[in-house]
């Protein structure tokens, strides 16, 4: 007779012994798992990307309509590009294209009442909104599928019936107010606020403020006159992306803007041109409660459409991130700043700016700025590596993707490139100009386009507590005045 007692014994010896194994297997070093250094890794080339399918088309009033469907989700998002912005209105009134844009939303239709079209889009869960910025006006909408109809034709009446309610108008005006009296509590808003009005000047329209007084002097009669002036089919590019039934979506548009017209002549629409107001210097703004100081360094940049743009990225890219110069001696080696910046913004069809900055400890002020231009003028005297160059291009290049991760990412870039007149496959130029870039390039542009004679420097900070003091850079220190102006009574 077999022993069971022995049996068991035997299948638990068994089950240890296994049990031993796997911890000794498991506790030996693996070499398969020994992590590789980063440049030792290995990844396969990024997919090409390319533009979805979509449709352009315009309706008989000058309207033009961009079509782009997707499917993925039952959503639909549609946005209108005005030809319009604050740059056209009148110095007296700065503040009117900002006031006629939120009006146009928050003060409701003349078919439906502010309150009722709220309702109406809160039980979608839909959004229709309009803004006024420099440039452009935006009006655009997003709703689910099931409720295009209703709520598109919300965004419609927003366009072309706006009620211009006074009551929300008077409300609209007193949130500018507030906007005033708040301006000076951020000194990083202080800075980029104060710098646009030295590189640009005061009187630009890419430079100046909204004042008590210019809110003051605009009336209902001013909105209505700047909306039928600038807010007209023929300005408008509307694009749609999301999931709709093309010969439907058409009939839609065709039957709410279809018969739109304007009642007033079309204007004659001049883009306001901007140079360099301030020469170099050093300007400050004293705020005794700061520990740090708030540093902008600039001057006047250039268009998107200079055919540079593509190696001033890698300059860009050179200098700022986490392998960039800016991080690596400013932040990593010298301790100075937790943030560091300098970078080369171009605008559409004006000159943008470089721009460089941060935030540093008040007793190393004078040290950051220092730091910071030598930066700037090194990049121009010598060259960068193969690795710099290689780092920086791979960067932008592998960003690239994110770029169309989206069809409404897609559809938003080519009803810009309209806008403002770019070639529709300029994105794709600039990867080209991106991939030919050398190393004898960057220097070159950086030579061409960095004016360290021409940089003016705004810092926002403790004056006790700087120390050496800014008059150690060797220019004259001049304090700038932010007191609010007061409102008439």
């Amino acid at each position: 007779m077999v022993d069971i007692s022995f049996i068991k014994g035997f299948r638990w010896l068994g089950l240890i012994l296994i049990s031993t194994l796997l911890v000794l297997i498991f506790r030996l070093p693996a070499a398969a798992q020994t992590p590789k250094h980063y440049t030792e890794l290995e990844f396969p080339p990024l997919p090409e990307v390319s533009l979805p399918e979509y449709e352009r088309y315009e309706l008989s009033n000058g309207m033009v309509v961009y079509l782009m469907e997707d499917h993925q989700l039952p959503l639909v998002k549609g946005n209108a590009v005005i030809k319009t912005g604050s740059r056209l209105e009148p110095a007296s009134k700065v503040g009117l294209a900002q006031t006629t844009g939120s009006l146009m939303r928050l003060g409701g239709t003349q078919t439906h009442a502010a309150n009722k079209m709220n309702e109406l889009l809160e039980q979608r869960a839909a959004r229709v909104e309009v803004s006024i910025g420099t440039s452009s006006g935006s009006a655009g909408f997003n709703t689910l599928s099931e409720d295009l109809e209703t709520v598109f034709n919300l965004f419609s009446e927003t366009l072309q019936e706006p009620a211009f309610s006074p009551q929300f108008l008077a409300l609209i005006k007193n949130q500018q107010q507030g906007s005033i009296a708040r301006r000076n509590d951020d000194p990083g808003n202080i800075a980029s606020r104060e710098l646009d009005k030295l590189i640009y000047g005061e009187d630009s329209p890419y430079g100046r403020t909204i004042e008590y007084e210019t809110i003051d002097n605009i009336t209902r009669d001013d909105v209505v006159a700047f909306y039928e002036k600038y807010v007209r089919p023929e300005n408008i590019i509307l694009g749609i992306v999301g999931d709709f039934e093309p010969q439907a979506m058409k009939s839609l548009i065709e039957n709410t803007f279809g018969k739109w017209q304007s009642n007033t002549p079309e204007p004659e629409i001049k883009i306001p041109s901007a140079t360099q107001k301030q020469g170099q210097g050093v300007f400050f703004v004293n705020q005794p409660q700061l520990n740090q100081s708030n540093v902008l360094l600039g001057h006047l940049g250039g268009k998107l459409d200079s055919p540079d743009y593509p190696v001033l990225a890698v300059v860009n890219g050179v200098l700022n991130g986490f392998g960039g110069r800016l991080y690596n001696n400013l932040r990593s080696r010298q301790g100075l700043a937790y943030t560091v910046y300098g970078f080369w913004s171009a605008g559409y069809d004006y000159p943008g700016m470089f721009i460089a900055g941060g935030q540093t400890a008040s007793e190393t002020t004078v040290q950051f700025i220092t730091s910071l231009l030598e930066e700037v003028k090194r990049v121009q005297t010598t060259a960068i590596t193969s690795d710099e160059l290689d780092y920086a291009k791979e960067s932008i290049l592998n960003s690239f993707v994110f770029k169309f991760e989206n069809p409404s990412q897609t559809l938003s870039r080519l009803i810009t490139y309209e806008y403002y007149g770019y070639p529709q496959d300029f994105i794709f130029d600039y990867q080209k100009g991106i991939k030919a870039t050398t190393i004898e390039d960057v220097q070159r542009v950086a030579q061409e386009y960095l004016k360290p004679e021409k940089i003016v420097t705004f810092v926002v900070g403790n004056e006790k507590e700087i120390n050496p003091p800014l008059s150690q850079l060797g220019q004259t220190v001049t304090s700038i005045d932010i007191t609010i102006p007061e409102a008439k009574s």
